[in-house]
């Protein structure tokens, strides 16, 4: 597989979409893919969750 990376910008719902389509295919396709694309999301999200907390507190 090509190693060339290239950045992508979804919404939230968006990458919810992509992820619902990959969950239809079969596991051993796609794991890996599932994993980075949550990995990535979880690090972009982080800092937002962090400071949404901070506001309601």
């Amino acid at each position: 597989m090509d190693q060339q990376q290239i950045s992508l910008s979804l919404t939230v719902a968006e990458a919810n979409a992509v992820l619902d389509a990959l969950g239809r295919l079969p596991y051993v396709q796609v794991y890996e893919l599932i994993g980075t694309i949550q990995e990535q999301a979880q690090t972009q999200l982080r800092p937002n969750l962090a400071e949404a907390r901070e506001e309601t507190a």
